[in-house]
């Protein structure tokens, strides 16, 4: 291991690290508000919203995020092309954007089942009591049962986010200049694998940070979960 190869590097380890880091909070920040809707929908009376959110679902979690990659940078803009020439443009995105539409995407799906799975755990007793003291369904969701929802969909949502730390490698197959990459270009130009070991200890410093985080809001929530008890 040469320390002097590693400095030589790392300015462009950590420039890929950037990257990373803009697809990880580009696609948290988007992702997390954007699957409470689907999973509403997906529990709603009205069965056309129920059916489109469920489908949505399906679709997401059913296929390769890989794929889905491909589909959004490649396969969208040649559809829309041969359906109507004006509208490829539109649809044609740089690399860093599509990476970012199709995990927003893929990933609301994901949150979108564990919200719901969260909703559906709140006791239905509680309800009727509030069906009982005059409360709306959407007034019930908004002030009774997400609020509760929040404690119990943390630990699932933050192996999610861990996860999604290291699913960021995947947009290096669109050519994404984010960690991986440049761990890779650095080891094809001077055949040193050192790259890939400095790139592991970036990732697993970066799934080691939001590890303690996600343990400190489980004890948050849940410290405030039994208060409420």
């Amino acid at each position: 291991m040469n320390l002097q190869y590693i400095q030589s590097i790392l300015p462009s380890l950590l420039s890929g690290t950037v990257q990373t880091l803009y697809i990880f909070f580009g696609t948290l920040i988007l992702s997390l508000p954007l699957g409470l809707p689907f999973a509403l929908g997906s529990i709603s009376r009205f069965i056309p919203v129920r059916a489109i959110c469920k489908i949505y679902i399906w679709i997401f979690r059913g296929t390769p995020l890989m794929l889905q990659l491909f589909f959004v940078y490649y396969g969208l803009p040649i559809m829309m092309q041969q359906i109507n020439p004006a509208w490829a443009d539109f649809f044609r995105m740089e690399n860093t954007t599509a990476a970012v539409v199709t995990f927003v995407l893929n990933y609301a799906a994901y949150f979108a089942e564990i919200y719901r799975a969260g909703i559906q755990s709140i006791e239905p007793g509680q309800h009727e009591a509030a069906k009982t003291l005059g409360f709306s369904r959407w007034q019930t969701m908004r002030i009774i049962i997400i609020p509760q929802t929040i404690a119990r969909v943390i630990p699932p949502i933050s192996n999610e986010v861990i996860t999604l730390v290291k699913d960021t490698a995947l947009v290096t197959a669109i050519g994404v200049a984010e960690l991986l990459k440049a761990a890779k270009d650095a080891n094809n130009r001077d055949v040193n694998p050192t790259s890939f070991f400095v790139a592991a200890i970036i990732y697993l410093i970066l799934t080691f940070v939001l590890t303690l985080l996600s343990q400190w809001c489980e004890k948050h929530f849940s410290r405030h979960e039994k208060k409420e008890e």
